[in-house]
C-alpha cells in the first residue's frame, strides 16, 4: 500500500450525513507528496503505481484461485477526468482472462424494453474475476437527471418525475448493490473528481494536440454548460448511495498521479483484505498427483 489507511480513508464516503461534494477538493494532494517538487512528486508517483500493479497482479491471482468473490468497479466522472486512463494505468498489470471491462453508452432499443439495471446485471464479473464499469446504472440518476427528457423515451409506466421517482431509483440501487455483496461482489465505487478548470485546460489539450483531436466531442462541449447541474446530480446521487456495504471513494482528478495512486491502493487493499486462500487438495488428491510424478519420472 502506497498511501496510508488513514489517508485513504478521507476519501471514502459511506454514508449520507451532511456530504458535500464542495468539501472534497480535485487538487488534494496526498500528504507523503506535499513537500516534494514536481520532479520528485512524478518519481514518487511512478514508484508507488509500479508497486500497486505488481501487489495488484498477485492479489487477482488469489482472487481468481479463491473462486468464491467477485469485484466490481464502477468508475462516474464528468467528461475528460481521466476514467479511461486510470483504467488502464491502474489494471496495466493483472490477467485479461480474469478481468472485463463495459463501457455504457445510451441504452438500445433492447436496453430500453428492460429496466435501468438490466444491462449492467448482465455484465457483472462472475466469481474470481474483476468486472469493470466505465460509467453505469448510475448514469440513470445523473445524465437522465440533468436532462429529465430523455425518460420520454423510456416507455415508463411511472409519469411523475418528482423527488419521489429519483428516490426510488436511489432505493433500487441500493438493495441491487446490496444483494451483489451478499452474494459476494465487492462494490467498489469511485467519482474522480475533476475541477471545471482542469476540464478546460484538458480539453484545450485534446483541441490543440492532433494526436488527441479525435478524443474531442462537440457533446463534450455542449454537456460543459450544465456543469452546475451535473455536480448536484452527483452530489445527491453520492449522498443518497453511499452505503457501508457499497462505499463511494471521491477521488481527486486534478493530478493524474494522484487519482491514480489511491485508485490502485484501494482496489488493491480491499481485494488483500478478503478472506482469500489457495484452494486445499485432499488426500486423495495428494496421492494421485505423487502417482502422477512417479509415471512422469519412470518415462
Amino acid at each position: 500500500m502506497a498511501l496510508s489507511r488513514e489517508t485513504l480513508e478521507q476519501l471514502r464516503v459511506d454514508h449520507t450525513e451532511d456530504f458535500t461534494l464542495a468539501d472534497h477538493d480535485p487538487g488534494w494532494l496526498p500528504p507523503t507528496a506535499r513537500d516534494l517538487s514536481k520532479g520528485e512528486r512524478k518519481e514518487l508517483a511512478d514508484q508507488m503505481l509500479k508497486d500497486n500493479v505488481k501487489e495488484l497482479a498477485e492479489a487477482q491471482d488469489m482472487l481468481y484461485a479463491d473462486d468464491r468473490y467477485s469485484v466490481l468497479l464502477v468508475f462516474q466522472a464528468m467528461d475528460a477526468a481521466g476514467k479511461d486512463s486510470t483504467i488502464k494505468h491502474v489494471m496495466s498489470g493483472v490477467n485479461p482472462q480474469g478481468c472485463s471491462v463495459t463501457s455504457f453508452k445510451k441504452p438500445s432499443d433492447e436496453e430500453l424494453d428492460h429496466d435501468f439495471l438490466w444491462r449492467c446485471n448482465k455484465a457483472l464479473p462472475p466469481r474470481g474475476n474483476i468486472g469493470i464499469f466505465n460509467r453505469s446504472y448510475y448514469e440513470e440518476v445523473l445524465v437522465t437527471k440533468v436532462h429529465p427528457q430523455i425518460l420520454d423515451y423510456q416507455r415508463l409506466p411511472v409519469t411523475a418525475r418528482g423527488k419521489a421517482f429519483w428516490q426510488a431509483r436511489y432505493d433500487d440501487i441500493n438493495a441491487f448493490e446490496r444483494h451483489l455483496v451478499r452474494n459476494g461482489t465487492v462494490v467498489l465505487k469511485f467519482f474522480l473528481n475533476v475541477s471545471k478548470e482542469e476540464q478546460k485546460a484538458r480539453f484545450l489539450a485534446r483541441l490543440d494536440t492532433p494526436e488527441k483531436n479525435w478524443k474531442f466531442s462537440a457533446a463534450d462541449l455542449k454537456e460543459r454548460a450544465y456543469w452546475d447541474d451535473y455536480q448536484q446530480a452527483y452530489q445527491d446521487a453520492i449522498a443518497a448511495t453511499a452505503t457501508p456495504w457499497a462505499p463511494w471513494w471521491v477521488i481527486p482528478a486534478d493530478r493524474k498521479w494522484a487519482m491514480r495512486t489511491a485508485v490502485s491502493d484501494i482496489v488493491t487493499t480491499t481485494i488483500k483484505g478478503l478472506d482469500l486462500r489457495y484452494p486445499q487438495i485432499s488426500d486423495a488428491d495428494r496421492e494421485a498427483l505423487a502417482a502422477a510424478r512417479t509415471e512422469l519420472e519412470a518415462e
